[in-house]
Order: C-alpha cells, then sequence, then structure tokens
C-alpha cells in the first residue's frame, strides 16, 4: 500500500479564497476585520511566523497591526497592550505569539485577552465552549485538521481516534473536536504504557507528540489515516537516509539548507502501511494560519453582529 496524500495546502487555498469572499463583500459595506499581532522579542521563528500572519492578512483584505516589543517587556507592560487591544473597536482579533520571554507570566497575559478577541483560541472560555460543545473560537491547528478531513470526505462517526499529545494547542481541543464528531477517542502522552500497541487500534492517528519520526511502521494500523502535526528538522545525513532514503528533493533540500522538514511521522515506513497521510511540509502548517484568518473573520461577525 502507498499511503495517498492528504494536501493541507489546497485546503488552506479554499479557506482562504472563501475567506477574502466574504472579506470583500464586508467592504463594501465599510467594515473590515482586523487582527492585532504582538511579537515580543526577537526569536527568528516567531518573527517569520508574525510576518506571515500579517502578509496573509493584507492578500485576504483583513486589517493587521504587527505590534514589536523589547525582549525587555514586563508582564505589566503587556498586560497594559492587551487590555488597550480589548477595547479598540477596530480589532477583532488579538494574538500573542509564543513562546514570550521567560519573566513575562504568558498565562495571566493570554487570560487577558478577551474572549470574544481570542483567535487563537487558547482562553479558558474558548476552551470550556470548545468542551461544552457551544459555538466559540477554536484552536486554530485542531480546527483546520477537521476541515481537511471534512474536505476529503473523511468519515469520523463511530471511527476509533487516537491522539498522541495532549496539549493545550492541539492534542486536547483535538481530542473534544473529534469526540463531538462521535469518534471514539483515546489520548495517548510520554507515561502511555504499549503506545505502538494502542496507536494501532486508530483509524485516525494524530501525531503531535514533538519527537522527530517517533511513529513508524508499528504505530500504524493498515489503511489508517496518519495526520502529522510534527515540525522538527533532519540535520544529519545518517537521520536523512534513515528517513527519506535517496529522495532526491529532500537531499536536494538538505544540501542547500543544511537540513530538510520532518514531522513526528517517519514517512519512509508510514506511507507504506497508512491509507492517507499529510505532508510535512505542505500539511498541517498552511492550515493553522488559514483558520487564524477565518477565525478573525468569524470574531467580527460576532462581536459586530454581521
Amino acid at each position: 500500500m502507498t499511503a495517498k496524500i492528504l494536501d493541507g495546502a489546497s485546503v488552506a487555498k479554499s479557506i482562504k479564497e472563501a475567506v477574502a469572499a466574504e472579506v470583500a463583500e464586508l467592504a463594501a459595506r465599510g467594515l473590515r476585520p482586523g487582527l492585532a499581532a504582538v511579537l515580543v522579542g526577537n526569536d527568528t521563528a516567531s518573527q517569520i511566523y508574525v510576518s506571515s500572519k500579517v502578509k496573509t492578512c493584507e492578500q485576504l483584505g483583513l486589517y493587521s497591526e504587527k505590534i514589536d516589543l523589547p525582549d525587555t517587556t514586563t508582564t505589566a507592560e503587556l498586560l497594559a497592550l492587551v487590555n488597550d487591544l480589548n477595547r479598540r473597536d477596530e480589532i477583532d482579533g488579538i494574538l500573542i505569539q509564543l513562546p514570550l520571554p521567560g519573566q513575562v507570566d504568558a498565562t495571566v497575559v493570554l487570560d487577558a485577552v478577551d474572549p470574544a478577541k481570542d483567535v487563537d483560541g487558547f482562553h479558558p472560555v474558548s476552551l470550556g465552549r470548545l468542551m461544552l460543545n457551544e459555538p466559540g473560537l477554536r484552536p486554530c491547528t485542531p480546527a483546520g485538521i477537521i476541515e481537511m478531513l471534512d474536505h476529503y470526505r473523511i468519515d469520523l462517526q463511530g471511527k476509533r481516534a487516537v491522539v498522541l499529545g495532549r496539549s493545550r494547542i492541539v492534542g486536547l481541543p483535538m481530542a473534544l473536536l473529534l469526540l463531538h464528531r462521535h469518534a471514539t477517542v483515546t489520548i495517548c502522552h510520554s507515561r502511555t504504557e504499549n503506545l505502538p500497541a494502542v496507536a494501532r487500534e486508530a483509524d485516525i492517528l494524530i501525531a503531535a507528540i514533538g519527537q522527530t519520526g517517533m511513529v513508524d511502521a508499528s504505530y500504524v494500523k493498515l489503511g489508517a489515516v496518519v495526520v502529522d502535526v510534527g515540525m522538527n528538522k533532519v540535520t544529519t545525513r545518517e537521520d536523512l537516509a534513515r528517513f527519506y532514503g535517496d529522495d532526491a528533493k529532500r537531499h536536494a533540500a538538505f544540501e542547500k539548507n543544511g537540513y530538510t522538514l520532518i514531522g513526528d511521522v517517519n514517512p519512509r515506513e508510514v506511507f507504506e502501511v497508512a491509507g492517507y497521510v499529510t505532508p510535512v511540509p505542505g500539511g498541517v502548517g498552511p492550515l493553522t494560519i488559514a483558520m487564524l484568518m477565518k477565525n478573525t473573520l468569524s470574531a467580527m461577525k460576532r462581536r459586530r453582529g454581521n
């Protein structure tokens, strides 16, 4: 068996096109969704992520503000900014880019965001509404995965789903979204006994455990749907050969950049067992930004009654 590709990039493109069309209709009525992205410090990866989000806003017609703060910013200073953004009516979504510097109490800051503007879906109120299956803003990555599974008409009802990872960003909300779609869900983590055997029971396996290429063929039921949420780097030629064999594109990327991207799934093994697999890159990653745009639009409509 050779797995079929779940092309998250194409699904993300469709989501963004739908958002852009609705934003254009709102613009004709003098309305425009607004997103504020707050970046504290000079973390290179965070700079790239925030710039990508702001650029996507521009492409789709959303208003955006990128707010850069020094890495010496205190919790009190960040709270003052969040309170100001909470009051501004033209700002519908507030994104606090993580990680924050060590001196900042991230929990206090995230909890200070108005739940109506919580486009990341991380606020306790947002997570509570998710738990109760009430309307609200959902965490972007899990919500994007559900959209992708729907796009490919992968039935969830009655299926056995296993989620590897229990973070509040991916694992826990992913499990709840699957449960609300009538899947039977098991959440696994670093202390789960006989982890490969549990994972092999899954019709739908979500790998969000943060371990490079850990999920090999021993974790995967024949024909299962495997969604790889991980984003890691292969930096040695030994691992390059182990995970990608003689894949010319991967070897070219490695020679050019000194690394190639990989998720939590061993592609060389899992693609021979699974029915569907998301690639890395081009799988889950693009969905996250697309859903952030959709959440910002949804937040505006809820807040402003449109």
